[in-house]
C-alpha cells in the first residue's frame, strides 16, 4: 500500500478519527490534557539569546490556542534557578512546571544529556501524584525532551507526538564557518526518538522529506503542521512613527536581523553583504542601518563580540546598531520600521522572524533553505538567496532601495495571513487524535494487550 504524507496546511483541516465504543481503553479520541516536554528552555524564556528562539514561542503559543480549544496543557522544564516557583499558570489551562534536573543554572545543551535521568525521574514523580491516566498525549520537543517522552509514553500507557524544530544530519550538510558540527551522539539520539515516537510533527513539507530521507521515518506517521504567528500583535502600523521611537531616520535604509547570534542564523552575511552594498553604491553609506535584534547563543557565546568586531573590521561599526533582544511589541515596532528583515541562516525549520515581518508588512530576504521556502513567497514577499555569498546578498539587498520593496510590502501581510496559531492548534489537535488512535490500535495488533 503507498504511504503518504499528511499534509496539515493552513487552509484545511482533516477530519478527526470517530471515537469507537467498545474499544480496550477508556481514553477519549481527542485529549483532554496534553503534557508538553521542553527541556532544554523554557517557553517563559525571552526569544533571541541563550537557547531561547522560535522553539519557546511555538510551544507557549500552541499551549495557549490548545487551552482555548479545551485541552488543559502542562509544560515541563529544566529549572535553571533558585528562585523559580514549582510551577506557573500562564493562563487558565496552560501551566509550566520546573523539574529539579541537575545544577540550578544554565547548561549548555551538550551537558544535558546527562541530566535526562534526573529530569524523567522528576517528571514520574510528578504524574504518580495524579489520578491515573491524568495525561492522554505527550508532545515532545527537540530530540532531548523525545527522549523522556519515549520512556513517560511506556510508562504511562500513552501516546508520544515529537516535533524536532532542527535535525543534526540536516545541519551537518551546511556548517557555517566557525561553527560545529552536531556530533554523532545527538544523530544517534534523534533517530532513536524517530523511531519510536507514535508521530511525528514536521513543520514544512521540506522537514517532513528531511525526517524520511535522512532518518528514514515512515511517511504515514508524519503530520506536516505550519507555526503560526500572532496577527494581532504583528501587524502593519505607521512606518515613520516606528522609527521615530527607535531613534531611526525617516530616510534611512534599514535592514533588520532578528535572533540569535550564532553561526547557524549567519549574522555575518548581512554584515558583508552590507559592506558590498556600500562598494556598490558608495553614496548607500550615508543612509543605511544594520539593526541586530538579539543575544549570543550557542558557539557564538564562545565569541560574543565576535560580530562587533567584524563590524569594525569592514569599515561599518558606525551604521551597525546591536539591540538586546525585546518585547513582542518591540519587535514589532523593528519590523515595521524596516526596510526589510533579513534572514540568511544556514538551516532553518521554518522561520518564525520571516513571519512575523511579513505580517507586519515587511519584506524579507532569506537564505533559500528548510522551511524559509515556505514562510517567504519568492518574488512576491521578498526573495529567497542561494548560498551565502556576500557579493550575491549584497546586489540582493540592493533591491529593497528600488521599486521592488513595495511591491513586496504589498503582499506580504497577506501571505503572512495564511499562518496563524489557532490553525496549527487544530493541526496539533488532530495529530493528538491520530496519535491516541494509533497507540490504541498498535499494541494491540502486536498482541501488547
Amino acid at each position: 500500500m503507498a504511504r503518504s504524507l499528511r499534509t496539515g496546511l493552513p487552509s484545511g483541516r482533516s477530519s478527526r478519527p470517530a471515537w469507537r465504543p467498545g474499544s480496550p481503553s477508556a481514553r477519549p479520541a481527542s485529549p483532554r490534557r496534553a503534557a508538553i516536554l521542553s527541556v532544554h528552555t523554557s517557553p517563559l524564556d525571552q526569544p533571541g539569546t541563550g537557547d531561547a528562539g522560535g522553539m519557546n514561542v511555538y510551544v507557549l503559543e500552541t499551549a495557549r490556542r490548545l487551552a482555548e480549544a479545551g485541552v488543559e496543557t502542562e509544560i515541563f522544564t529544566r529549572a535553571v534557578s533558585s528562585g523559580l516557583p514549582p510551577s506557573v499558570e500562564v493562563e487558565p489551562g496552560v501551566t509550566v512546571t520546573h523539574l529539579r534536573a541537575g545544577p540550578l543554572e544554565e547548561l549548555r545543551k551538550e551537558d544535558l544529556p546527562a541530566q535526562l535521568c534526573a529530569f524523567s525521574s522528576g517528571l514520574m514523580r510528578v504524574e504518580a501524584g495524579r489520578p491515573e491516566g491524568w495525561f492522554d498525549v505527550i508532545h515532545s520537543h527537540y530530540w532531548l525532551s523525545g527522549h523522556v517522552g519515549w520512556l513517560a509514553s511506556e510508562r504511562w500507557d500513552v501516546p508520544l507526538v515529537h516535533t524536532m524544530h532542527t535535525m543534526a544530519r540536516v545541519k551537518n550538510l551546511d556548517i557555517a564557518e566557525g561553527d560545529n558540527p552536531e556530533p554523532q551522539s545527538r544523530v544517534i539520539g534523534e533517530q532513536q526518538v524517530v523511531d519510536q515516537a507514535t508521530r511525528l510533527v514536521a513543520n514544512t513539507r521540506d522537514e517532513a522529506l528531511d525526517l524520511v530521507t535522512h532518518y528514514d521515518a515512515d511517511p504515514s506517521r508524519i503530520d506536516v503542521i505550519h507555526p503560526g504567528v500572532d496577527l494581532d500583535v504583528f501587524r502593519p502600523g505607521d512606518r515613520l512613527a516606528a522609527r521615530a521611537k527607535l531613534g531611526i531616520a525617516p530616510d534611512a535604509v534599514l535592514l533588520l536581523f532578528v535572533g540569535r547570534i550564532q553561526p547557524l542564523k549567519a549574522p555575518d552575511v548581512l554584515l558583508r553583504a552590507a559592506a558590498r552594498m556600500i562598494e556598490f553604491e558608495p553614496g548607500l553609506g550615508d543612509r543605511l542601518v544594520i539593526a541586530v535584534c538579539g543575544g549570543p547563543s550557542g558557539s557564538g557565546r564562545e565569541h560574543p563580540f565576535a560580530l562587533a568586531e567584524l563590524a569594525e573590521s569592514l569599515g561599518i561599526a558606525d551604521i551597525v546598531r546591536f539591540e538586546p533582544p525585546g518585547t513582542r511589541a518591540t519587535l514589532a515596532q523593528w519590523y515595521r520600521a524596516a526596510d526589510a528583515t533579513v534572514v540568511p541562516s544556514h538551516s532553518e525549520s521554518f522561520g518564525l522572524v520571516a513571519v512575523e515581518s511579513q505580517a507586519c508588512g515587511t519584506p524579507v530576504i532569506a537564505a533559500d533553505v528548510g522551511g524559509l521556502r515556505t514562510a517567504v513567497a519568492d518574488g512576491s514577499t521578498g526573495l529567497l538567496i542561494p548560498g551565502h555569498s556576500a557579493d550575491t546578498w549584497g546586489r540582493a539587498l540592493l533591491r529593497v532601495t528600488t521599486g521592488d520593496r513595495e511591491d513586496w510590502a504589498g503582499q506580504a501581510r497577506a501571505h503572512a495571513q495564511q499562518f496563524s496559531w489557532s490553525t496549527t492548534a487544530r493541526g496539533l489537535l488532530d495529530s493528538y487524535s491520530l496519535a491516541i488512535a494509533d497507540h490504541l490500535r498498535l499494541p494491540a495488533a502486536a498482541g501488547l494487550r
